[in-house]
């Protein structure tokens, strides 16, 4: 007995899926692919970096770091305050606006709405430092 089933060429099948593979990749680049929404991450990114530098700095007057100095009282706040905000736009790039917010006060702008923001939180000793940043 012979066996009279059909079967397909081997050459005819790679040839379709060689179509198919060519009219995927084509599509690909004619319909393009979305980009990520990079905007935030990278702002984030920058906030960690201030936030990361200032804890690690040696207090002007007392205190363990430069930001546990600022949080010791409204008076150091006060007193603190205009270097801060110094060393902040220091920190960061000058394409960027910034915002620190602390328990006694914040230095830097305020922040708009509607735009993609970054944000890193240190905590001190004296309690949390919030560095929010976006792209001015």
């Amino acid at each position: 007995m012979t066996d009279r089933r059909g079967q397909l060429s081997l050459s005819l099948v790679e040839a379709g899926v060689g179509v198919v593979f060519l009219l995927a990749v084509a599509a690909g680049f004619a319909l393009g692919v979305p980009q990520p929404d990079t905007r935030e991450p990278q702002l984030d990114l920058y906030a960690d970096d201030a936030a990361t530098v200032l804890a690690g700095e040696p207090p002007r007057h007392s205190g363990a770091t430069r930001l546990d100095e600022v949080l010791q009282s409204r008076a150091a706040f006060a007193r603190e305050r205009d270097a801060l905000d110094r060393r902040v736009g220091r920190i960061l790039p000058d394409n960027l606006a910034y915002r620190v917010e602390t328990t006694h006060g914040a230095v830097g702008f305020r922040k708009p709405g509607g735009v993609p923001t970054g944000r890193a939180t240190v905590t001190t000793s004296n309690g949390d430092v919030t560095v929010w940043v976006w792209y001015a």
